[in-house]
């Protein structure tokens, strides 16, 4: 794990960030802050972090808005995201886990709770890393052009049309929706979707909780609307089912 980690801490509460700031840097960490969301993306934009702190209620953009932000971002996806905040309602929790936060910290916060979050998940991330890098790419003997409907993919050339309309993916998205292409008509596992574009061999929550907002941020790259789950289909239990896209 890095031990001079970046931290960006977002909240618009001076106390707070000065208080996390302390107990990180007393760490060796790194230490980004920021008073709401759109500040931190200006951050993000000017250089690397290795795990964000955010509160939800901000001004601007709240920290709901920030991490649907990270998690549709390529360069960004992968970094860890932390909720600060004093809303323990299920129904945050649950909307949080959806747009795939990491974890929680409730306030009041403790030192010794934040820097166990914080060092048990850059570890995570760095394991992740890791594997994603051994993980050899899989031979392919030839890359036919696939058709489902309105929908092309191009193995070769790493392009997606709808009819004639070029949809702009990033590499993961793009793998995702090559590999349930190549088994359109069956139910793929969260586990192997995984290991196709994470390299990493899971369990099926961590499983999900990778594919969450990559599956998201594809369906409303195809034109689906939020909520929608278009020609990629979530079968309850079971993992993912491309469907051909029909006539508009």
């Amino acid at each position: 794990m890095k031990t001079n980690a970046s931290i960006l801490v977002v909240d618009d509460h001076t106390a707070v960030l000065e208080s996390l700031a302390l107990t990180l840097e007393a760490e060796g960490y790194l230490v980004l802050t920021a008073v709401d969301g759109l500040e931190a993306l200006a951050i993000l934009e000017r250089q690397p972090v290795d795990l964000v702190l955010a509160d939800i209620a901000m001004p601007r953009m709240n920290g709901y808005q920030l991490l649907e932000r990270l998690r549709t971002s390529q360069d960004w996806v992968a970094i860890p995201f932390v909720f600060l905040t004093a809303r323990a309602m299920d129904s945050d929790v649950r909307y949080g886990k959806e747009l795939g936060v990491d974890d929680y910290l409730s306030k009041p916060i403790e030192p010794e709770d934040v820097l166990a979050v914080v060092q048990g998940r850059l570890l995570r991330a760095q394991q992740l890393a890791q594997a994603s890098a051994a993980q050899a790419p899989h031979p392919r003997r030839e890359n036919p052009l696939l058709d489902l409907g309105r929908l092309r993919v191009d193995p070769s050339q790493h392009r997606v049309w709808i009819d004639d309309r070029p949809i702009s993916l990033s590499a993961r998205e793009f793998t995702v929706l090559e590999y349930l292409a190549r088994s359109a008509g069956r139910v793929v596992t969260p586990e192997e979707l995984v290991l196709a574009s994470h390299g990493l061999d899971t369990n099926r929550v961590e499983a999900g909780t990778l594919l969450r907002p990559l599956v998201r941020s594809l369906r409303r790259k195809l034109g689906y609307s939020v909520g929608d789950m278009g020609c990629v289909e979530t079968v309850r239990g079971v993992g993912y089912l491309l469907n051909p896209v029909g006539e508009a």
